[in-house]
């Protein structure tokens, strides 16, 4: 009773003592706030605490190592200069001038306000070094305000003010400030104009005020000017043909930087102005210009310094609009007699009439016009440019030799006829010393295989690459062989008996070996196919067969009724290797009324109409709950999914479609079920069952977005509106668990965050999302920040059963991700065996298709049979890529695990890592550490991973450790 009393006391003077604390609070009181500690401020306070320039600069570097806001920017500056003007130290004063320019690169701060701050640092400045880094800065300040016009011509000022200074490195700085900002229709004014030498009084433009540098004394200063010139060109400014004299000259500049950039120039001109008339020195005549800088770039190609070189070669595989007389001479070292310039007969009688001298008549045809030209003669080619190519595939250096073998791939796919001249020296590369060059040389004659046909000689130095000990380039020439067209029919024959030693040489090859032999077995002989049958497996056997039979119609004819059902077993199970036969008196089998309509006849035309048609079918439903809606779903998700299968090239448009009407089945169903209508206790079973195909949604949407490409914003935003629903639909399941109110108000927040983010990110799409679920969010979302959890669950369950179904819009072309392990195959019955505590290795061949970015997103797993599951990262070197939009990955997983009583196995699988956040984190990230851009990704950026590929099996078995 006591203690009853004593409660109630206590609860009365608690309810006092509230009452008091609140009459005692005046009306206009305001609530505290907590900032965040100034930066200028604390810059300030160590600047003054330095004693010494190396403290100050230790200062310096901790304060560059934080970020700033960019409201705190212009009071940092403002420290920054005042401490500026009072250093007499260089190398402090140069540490805060690299500081104001990273400063002005901050997101969200416009370094307009500090213009005439930093062109005043300038006025009393002696030191050079730091001179170059204060216009540096200026340049900074430059880039970041394109549309201050009046602040871009005084900085342009401020730059031909400094260009007379003795220091390279401040008329560096000067010339790329022109370069980044100057303007070629606004000529400088004459007070600010200056050349190299004095000051001139008439008013110039910037190109030409740049080009007075390229005669500078300071090889770097040339440098410089030349990329000045070329940054105008990068900016959409045309550079005037003047220049193009004093760009040949520098390509005998003695030093490598000046010749690399000269290169560059005289390419971007001859791309400016191809058909321009230019004279020939020391000669009357007149060239082409893309003729004449074509021959230039030739020359270059046996310059002294390998990097010109290979910049040379680079640049001629563009110059598509070169004669072709001119193309074919870098072919042969020897000059070609019609690039040369002939004199008549007339002309060479008027020179002896000139001289006094007449034929005589003692010396047989004395005065018969001469095929043999004089050497007199003028070139119109150098004759350092003669056999360019031949001079780039037979460089010491093999950089050169691979930008010469692209070169050639890039101007024979615009000239058959060059891309047969150029055959023999392509082939003869197939024998080079380097991999690199060799695996390039196939990649590149396979590029060019539409244009050429191969001899049997030559094809017998292709064939010999199979013998070649790295299973990339032997990969690369089974793909070669597939394209390739050949002389004779006893070339064909030759290659299959080559292909089939290579297959029992090298056994791993098989999976790339059967596609060559699979096309060139359709113009073997009876004979040919015959012996095939003897070294080939039994269904191998059939596959030819059919393969064969598609371009002879008189096979099948021949076909006994057991071949018949081993076609219809083939062509379900092997689609992509057994082709659609139409077979005499057969009935055609078709599954789901696909391959009776048409779509598996391989019409890609008919498939389409097909897949439009389904998803037409779809449009027309407005609410999924009205009946035969969910049946109608449940046959066509049936139908894209085998669509598919039969049809390869739609197989991702047909997947998409299927997984995202999947989504809609599931969620339609869930909201369909009792639990909305009845206590939770009563239907524990259903409250399961949504909730799992809640989990499935979140799961399938992942999917959509990150295992397909060629999306586009539409259909992106389109997937993220399910994600929502799916959030939405598991936040109701939380609230009706009862699982504590912290737990699901948290939630709460979390889910309005994904709604503001979504209208963030697809504004643009808003107007597609009509009686959607997540308009219908947008509109209440003023209601929905301000009530209660509860209310919010309510308001949650309603609008996903008014939501709108939302018709799914296909882009032109839809690719799926996807992974095949080669190796291990998982067919081995012998297991590998190791001492329990140490490392096995396990060989691993996988091919990828269609995987963006695979190097950071590509995981393998291996799961032991006791649920332990480790996730290795492959090495980026472990990636190639033998063709577009397929990677070949080949690499080893390390097992260890501690002694087993017996084997047992192990899966190996590939997953493809995501993160729905890494695009925002980019987004946002500092201008500071930018030295930290090539670290590998965070293990806390991956938000979570999906099956790339299908489970391989293989056992092992940890053995004890012996005593």
């Amino acid at each position: 009773m006591a203690a009853h009393l004593k409660k109630r006391v206590y609860e009365e003077f608690s309810k006092v003592s509230q009452q008091v604390s609140l009459e005692e609070v005046p009306a206009a009181a305001k609530k505290l706030r907590l900032t965040k500690p100034s930066k200028s401020a604390a810059l300030h306070i160590d600047l003054c605490k330095a004693t010494s320039p190396t403290d100050a600069l230790q200062y310096l570097l901790h304060f560059a190592r934080k970020p700033v806001e960019a409201e705190s920017v212009e009071g940092v500056v403002r420290i920054l200069l005042e401490h500026y003007y009072k250093e007499s130290d260089n190398s402090v004063r140069l540490k805060i001038a690299s500081l104001l320019g990273l400063l002005s690169k901050t997101q969200g701060f416009t370094p307009d306000c500090i213009v005439d701050d930093a062109i005043n640092t300038l006025n009393n400045e002696k030191s050079h070094q730091v001179l170059a880094q204060l216009l540096g800065t200026l340049l900074i300040i430059g880039t970041q305000l394109p549309d201050k016009i009046a602040v871009i011509q005084r900085l342009i000022d401020v730059a031909c003010k400094h260009l007379s200074s003795t220091y390279f490195g401040v008329r560096n700085k000067c010339l790329q400030l022109l370069g980044c900002l100057g303007t070629v229709d606004k000529p400088l004014s004459k007070e600010t104009d200056a050349g190299p030498g004095a000051q001139t009084s008439h008013v110039r433009d910037v190109q030409s005020v740049i080009s007075d540098y390229f005669q500078d004394q300071d090889p770097r200063v040339r440098t410089a000017a030349i990329k000045a010139m070329l940054q105008l060109h990068e900016r959409g400014m045309k550079i005037q043909q003047t220049i193009y004299n004093q760009a040949c000259k520098l390509l005998s500049d003695d030093y490598e930087q000046v010749r690399s950039a000269a290169v560059q120039m005289v390419w971007v001109l001859s791309q400016l102005y191809p058909e321009s008339i230019v004279p020939i020195p020391s000669s009357n005549e007149e060239i082409r210009l893309v003729d004449d800088s074509f021959g230039k770039i030739c020359h270059m190609v046996s310059d002294g310094s390998w990097v010109v070189r290979v910049q040379a070669a680079k640049l001629l595989g563009s110059m598509h609009q070169v004669s072709p007389h001119f193309l074919e001479q870098t072919l042969d070292k020897k000059l070609m007699s019609d690039l040369r310039r002939k004199r008549t007969a007339h002309e060479r009688a008027k020179e002896l009439y000139a001289s006094g001298e007449f034929s005589s008549g003692r010396r047989w045809a004395d005065d018969a016009p001469k095929e043999k030209v004089d050497t007199s003669g003028v070139n119109l080619i150098d004759s350092g440019a003669c056999g360019a190519f031949v001079h780039g595939l037979e460089d010491e250096m093999y950089e050169v030799r691979i930008s010469a073998v692209e070169a050639l791939c890039s101007l024979a796919q615009s000239s058959p006829s060059f891309a047969e001249k150029c055959l023999d020296f392509l082939v003869d590369m197939f024998n080079d010393e380097i991999e690199e060059v060799r695996l390039q040389s196939i990649h590149v004659l396979r590029q060019i295989s539409t244009h050429i046909t191969l001899r049997e000689d030559q094809l017998d130095t292709v064939l010999a690459v199979l013998e070649d000990s790295s299973r990339d380039i032997r990969e690369a020439l089974h793909e070669l062989l597939c394209y390739t067209n050949v002389s004779t029919k006893d070339c064909i024959q030759l290659a299959l008996l080559e292909l089939l030693k290579n297959l029992t040489k090298y056994p791993t090859d098989r999976n790339s070996v059967w596609n060559p032999i699979l096309i060139l077995d359709i113009h073997v002989s009876v004979e040919m196919l015959v012996f095939l049958t003897w070294v080939c497996s039994d269904i191998a056997v059939l596959v030819l067969v059919f393969n064969a039979a598609k371009s002879c119609p008189t096979m099948p004819a021949l076909f006994s009724d057991h071949t018949f059902r081993h076609y219809a077993y083939l062509r379900d199970s092997l689609s992509h290797l057994v082709p659609h036969l139409r077979l005499p008196g057969r009935k055609q089998t078709a599954s789901s009324g696909l391959e009776a309509s048409g779509v598996g006849s391989g019409s890609l035309e008919s498939a389409q109409n097909f897949l439009q048609d389904s998803l037409i079918r779809v449009s027309a439903l407005q609410n999924l709950e009205t009946p035969g809606a969910q049946d109608l779903l449940e046959f066509t998700i049936r139908d894209l999914l085998r669509l598919g299968e039969l049809q390869t090239e739609l197989a991702g448009s047909a997947d998409f479609c299927a997984t995202y009407l999947h989504c809609q089945l599931l969620l339609t169903k869930a909201l369909q079920e009792k639990l909305w209508t009845m206590a939770v206790p009563l239907c524990l079973k259903q409250n399961a069952k949504v909730s799992t195909a809640a989990r499935q949604i979140l799961d399938e949407t992942y999917k959509l977005e990150f295992l397909y490409s060629g999306l586009e914003t539409q259909q992106i935003a389109t997937i993220h509106n399910v994600r929502l629903q799916a959030k939405a639909l598991q936040l109701i399941l939380m609230a009706r668990s009862k699982r504590g109110v912290d737990r699901v108000l948290a939630v709460c927040e979390k889910f309005l965050q994904d709604v503001e983010s979504f209208q963030r990110l697809f504004v643009t799409e808003l107007p597609h999302f009509q009686d959607s679920f997540v308009e219908k969010l947008l509109e209440l979302m003023p209601r929905l920040t301000a009530c209660k959890p509860l209310d919010l669950v309510k308001i949650l369950q309603t609008t996903l059963r008014q939501s709108r179904f939302i018709h799914l819009k296909l882009p032109e072309q839809i690719h799926r991700a996807s992974a095949t392990i080669i190796e291990p195959t998982g067919e081995s019955d012998n297991p590998l065996k190791f001492t329990s505590g140490l490392v096995v290795a396990l060989d691993i061949d996988a091919t990828l298709e269609h995987v963006q970015d695979p190097q950071t997103t590509v995981k393998v797993q291996v799961l032991y049979p006791d649920g332990q599951s480790h996730i290795i990262h492959p090495k980026p070197g472990d990636f190639r890529t033998p063709g577009p939009g397929r990677v070949r990955l080949i690499t080893q997983v390390y097992l260890s695990h501690s002694a087993w009583t017996e084997a047992c196995q192990v899966e190996v699988r590939l997953l493809l890592a995501y993160s729905s956040s890494s695009s925002k984190q980019s987004a946002s990230k500092p201008a500071w550490n930018e030295s930290m851009d090539g670290l590998p990704t965070s293990e806390s950026c991956i938000e979570g991973t999906i099956h790339l590929s299908k489970p391989v099996k293989v056992f092992i078995m940890p053995k004890p450790a012996r005593r």
